[in-house]
């Protein structure tokens, strides 16, 4: 029996995906209790969640064994380790896939964010994950980098399925649009079935709050202050009105007449960081027909526990959004500036988590029995 408040959400548009992936949490069963009872139907992956699950979990141990008695060096066993849980995590979710025809039943997985501003390299990885996985029902995950873009565009041509992630600025999500159409375009010439390609474009929430929030506190004002904890869901918000209109227009219609689906929205940064807003803000106030909310697994709890879900509760909201924008902008809160550091940090962010991987991997090889020793 599902959880009425995720049933909710589900029956609104809104695809639950679970932001988290463990080798513990596919063997244990807990992964399709989710699945079973809070309606998830997909799940999104990262370093820090990989790194996490190898130092909790004792389930890797015989595959680091392994690798550590093979001489494996640590970014193969990094690639080893992440593209065996995602390809375990895709068998499981195969049956969604099949009854969805693609379109969730999807595992993401990402290429190494040391590779963000190199398009030819991000371009090579994105075919070796998927090459790797070997599951019609994964993701791959590219960062929305001006460099990405391009590589966005060559990786679908090339028939692979991409969530595009990191996104924050409203101009750069029309670039990613753009760049996912292109990619179709040039699919189609090489004689790819578009039928099969899939698509979400990751706009980040809790993130753009957390930034303009500071900004806000700084301004002091009164104004300022009654405009907290609102940027993200406009942001949000706008987006979507962007993703109404960009998939209406006549370039999305003779694509989707060769049976082309459209780059589905997707709301990432879903947990809330300041603990004075509800804590299933980014979910109730982003409810939309034909988007996914990955959640961390506390936001998800909250929304099963406490989620009131009231409908659609983005199409109709443009007009106050964009006041909200204009508001910032007013007191002096430079949107450009917000979204490219938030760019930036959020790349170093996913750098840092990379290497603490890395390290974590490296640690576990060291202390395997069967490491060889120098």
């Amino acid at each position: 029996m599902s959880n009425p408040n995720t049933q909710a959400l589900s029956d609104a548009g809104v695809s639950i995906w679970l932001d988290d992936l463990s080798r513990e949490r596919i063997s244990s069963g807990t992964l399709k209790a989710l699945i079973d009872e809070m309606n998830v139907v997909g799940v999104t992956t990262n370093p820090s969640i990989f790194a996490s699950a190898l130092q909790d979990g004792r389930s890797y141990e015989a595959q680091v064994n392994q690798l550590a008695a093979d001489g494996a060096d640590v970014d193969t066993a990094v690639f080893a380790i992440t593209t065996a849980d995602v390809a375990e995590a895709c068998d499981l979710f195969s049956g969604l896939a099949t009854d969805t025809d693609g379109v969730d039943g999807r595992v993401s997985i990402e290429v190494d964010p040391r590779l963000a501003r190199d398009t030819r390299g991000t371009v090579a990885e994105a075919k070796h994950l998927h090459k790797a996985v070997g599951r019609t029902n994964a993701f791959i995950k590219i960062p929305a980098t001006t460099e990405g873009l391009e590589a966005i565009t060559e990786t679908l041509a090339a028939g692979i399925s991409v969530n595009v992630t990191l996104i924050f600025s409203l101009q750069r999500y029309r670039e990613v649009i753009n760049a996912f159409m292109l990619g179709l375009e040039q699919a189609k010439e090489n004689g790819k079935d578009l039928a099969s390609l899939h698509s979400v474009a990751s706009f980040f929430v809790s993130r753009v709050d957390s930034e303009i929030d500071k900004r806000l506190d700084a301004v002091g004002t009164e104004e300022a202050t009654a405009l907290k904890g609102k940027a993200g869901v406009a942001n949000a918000q706008l987006a979507y009105q962007i993703y109404e209109e960009q998939f209406a227009t006549e370039r999305w219609q003779v694509l989707a007449a060769s049976g082309a689906r459209p780059q589905r929205p997707l709301w990432a940064s879903t947990g809330v960081k300041n603990p004075d807003y509800p804590d299933t803000l980014y979910v109730t106030e982003l409810v939309a027909n034909n988007v996914v909310n990955t959640m961390p697994e506390k936001t998800l709890e909250a929304v099963a526990d406490h989620g009131k879900i009231e409908g659609d509760r983005v199409t109709g909201s443009y007009r106050e959004a964009n006041k909200v924008l204009d508001q910032i902008a007013k007191v002096g809160i430079s949107y450009n500036e917000v979204v490219e550091l938030l760019e930036d940090e959020g790349l170093e962010k996913f750098v840092t988590s990379w290497q603490q991987l890395r390290e974590t991997v490296q640690t576990a090889l060291d202390q395997a029995p069967g490491a060889r020793k120098a």
